[in-house]
């Protein structure tokens, strides 16, 4: 049916497929933690950051249903598909992680999971 050259073929790409499956798995389990950097002012646009604090102001946009966090001068922006699954208030600590993004000059981080933001206790 198969040659030898095809059946080499088929194993090499099985094997394959299932390394790729399995480094998959394993890097969901760590999580965004390991890879994410500390925020700083000279954070460039798309690294993975981190930052704790306590929610000093927060905002829902106009229209779209989008909401911004301000947290040490911070802002953090979460998309409304994110935002409609929290439930965050003013003062609250948290813990977020998230993208770097440049918005009208100035840093912010863009939230794009739920699951990147939890409370700090």
């Amino acid at each position: 049916m198969f040659e030898r050259q095809e059946r080499v073929a088929v194993l090499l790409l099985i094997v394959v497929a299932a390394a790729v499956i399995s480094a998959h798995l394993l890097l969901v389990s760590y999580g965004k933690q390991p890879f994410a950097k500390p925020f700083a002012n000279n954070s460039a646009d798309g690294e993975l950051v981190h930052i704790e604090g306590t929610i000093d102001q927060l905002a829902l946009t106009r229209n779209g249903g989008h909401m911004t966090l301000q947290i040490q001068n911070l802002t953090v922006f979460i998309p409304a598909q994110v935002a409609q699954d929290l439930a965050v208030q003013k003062g609250e600590n948290i813990s977020i992680y998230g993208v770097v993004e440049t918005y009208h000059g100035k840093k912010e981080i863009m939230v794009s999971s739920a699951d990147d933001v939890r409370p700090v206790k």
